[in-house]
């Protein structure tokens, strides 16, 4: 799973005109399941995730997750993360999961999210509609965390 973390100081997505997720300060993260992906890549990125250390301590260094200054993440399903752009001028999204499945790893992941980090401290967007997403990017911070799924055996 990919996943494209922003440290942010307000972030919101609509859709058809309407506000579905919002944030102040804290992480905006979008977010990708690849093929092979399982629940268990969904639970590793996820817990990566909250204690990747992006904000500042007292010394101006970052060494703060957003667990320790529970910032709020709003989190957007965003296959195109996988695309493969190696050749070509158009990309490809054979990487990706399948829409059914990227699905239930994002609802996957959110829930997990929410159970994890607090239900009010968590919004989305949502998979498969088209999205408005705005944010004032602080810093900039911006990273990519990526899990890969483990080999067999």
């Amino acid at each position: 799973m990919i996943a494209l973390l922003q440290r942010v100081s307000q972030a919101a997505v609509v859709v058809d005109g309407e506000t579905i997720g919002a944030i102040d300060a804290g992480l905006m993260v979008l977010i990708c399941a690849e093929r092979h992906d399982t629940e268990a890549e969904a639970d590793a990125l996820l817990s990566k995730l909250l204690a990747y250390r992006v904000f500042a301590d007292e010394a101006g260094k970052m060494n703060r997750s957003v667990a320790d200054v529970q910032g709020g993440l709003l989190l957007v399903p965003q296959f195109t993360l996988a695309a493969d752009t190696h050749s070509g001028t158009r990309p490809s999204f054979t990487p990706a999961a399948a829409p059914d499945d990227g699905r239930c790893l994002f609802d996957h992941f959110t829930l997990q999210a929410r159970r994890r980090h607090g239900e009010d401290k968590v919004g989305t967007g949502r998979f498969g509609a088209d999205m408005k997403v705005s944010l004032t990017n602080d810093g900039p911070v911006t990273l990519w965390l990526q899990v890969k799924p483990r080999a067999p055996g």
